[in-house]
């Protein structure tokens, strides 16, 4: 059985030397993986994994996540294959179909043929393998291969996706299935099955395909100041996240005021609308005991990766250190805590796949 991982999310928003910095930290303090968000318009995730590359020797790193639209799949598998060769051999690839694109002139037509062709020739290029791809979206010329060395020909993949055809998508082809934006462990077995539909349709075990949860996080000794922190940051994302959760039962009215509010700029208001029980649906918030007890509670409804996302406190630095200080030693990861799932052997995280 398998040991419960902890990960940590960082925003593309620093300076040069704050990643290394806050990577060495939470290494220190026993988190496994690090991973970059690839939203739009921030720092492209390479930069700051190569950053943490070179300042860490355990954790596993990579984007959560990159998309086939605004990167070519070769590009991604370079980007890949130099994170590996960097991190000697602690990289993963995180992939979805991205969001908010529109905002750059770029469509995306045909998602999920686009992430399984990219993921395909993605794989030939680690691979070496010249015997050429032709898809509906991608191809590759008979021929066509990288010209360098790689550390690895497949790095562990992770899907970032919440509905039902994206997570079967993840049962057929990904190590780890990603949910960005969930705290709710009552969403993990509606995943799990989503995901054995596409694994049985390959013949595959259902659980070789581990569940990553992760959402804003807000720790704080001041408890309520964490939460209060923490409505303001979900507040931006609860009308889509809350439509993609069947479990949640959002009023719509609550939803159109917060709506209405975030539209308007009046973030901290519309956070103020948002009920203790809902916000702990969608972000892991409080004093350092409340958000163990909610990270326990999906690694105890089988939650292969649970990954604590920016801000993490009041504070990057505060965040991270009370984050490994005073919430992972009241954690049981223990193999008993874990029901199924494995990271395509020991070698995942999209803040938001909805958001790329």
């Amino acid at each position: 059985m398998t040991v419960a991982e902890i990960g940590l999310g960082l925003q593309s928003d620093k300076r040069a030397g704050d990643y290394a910095r806050l990577a060495r930290r939470a290494e220190e303090h026993g988190f496994d993986v690090l991973s970059v968000f690839g939203d739009l318009m921030y720092q492209p995730p390479i930069f700051p994994l190569l950053e943490m590359a070179a300042a860490t020797r355990r954790v596993r790193l990579g984007p959560a996540c990159l998309n086939p639209y605004s990167a070519a799949p070769y590009e991604i598998a370079g980007q890949v294959a130099a994170l590996d060769l960097a991190s000697h051999g602690r990289a993963y690839l995180g992939l979805a179909r991205g969001t908010w694109l529109g905002a750059v002139g770029i469509a995306q037509p045909r998602p999920l043929t686009a992430l399984a062709e990219a993921v395909k020739v993605i794989h030939l290029l680690l691979a070496g393998d010249r015997d050429g791809f032709e898809g509906e979206m991608f191809r590759l010329a008979p021929g066509t291969a990288l010209r360098y060395a790689v550390h690895r020909p497949r790095p562990p993949l992770l899907l970032g996706a919440w509905g039902p055809k994206g997570a079967a998508l993840a049962g057929r082809i990904a190590d780890e299935l990603k949910v960005g934006g969930s705290a709710n462990p009552a969403m993990v077995p509606v995943i799990r099955e989503r995901v054995a539909r596409g694994a049985d349709e390959v013949g595959r075990d259902p659980g070789e395909v581990g569940l990553v949860f992760g959402a804003v996080t807000v720790v704080d000794r001041d408890g309520a100041a964490a939460r209060a922190r923490a409505r303001t940051e979900v507040a931006m994302y609860l009308a889509v996240v809350a439509d993609l959760d069947p479990t949640a039962h959002v009023p719509a009215d609550l939803l159109a005021g917060v709506k209405e509010l975030v539209d308007a700029g009046r973030h901290e208001e519309a956070g103020r609308l948002i009920p203790g029980d809902l916000l702990d649906l969608f972000a892991f918030s409080g004093d350092p005991e409340h958000v163990a007890a909610q990270a326990q509670a999906l690694i105890d409804a089988g939650v292969r990766c649970v990954e604590f996302g920016t801000p993490h406190g009041l504070t990057d630095d505060g965040g991270v250190e009370l984050l490994g200080t005073a919430v992972l030693p009241l954690l049981d990861r223990s193999p008993g805590a874990v029901a199924g799932g494995a990271r395509g052997g020991h070698d995942p995280s999209c803040r938001n796949p909805i958001r790329g």
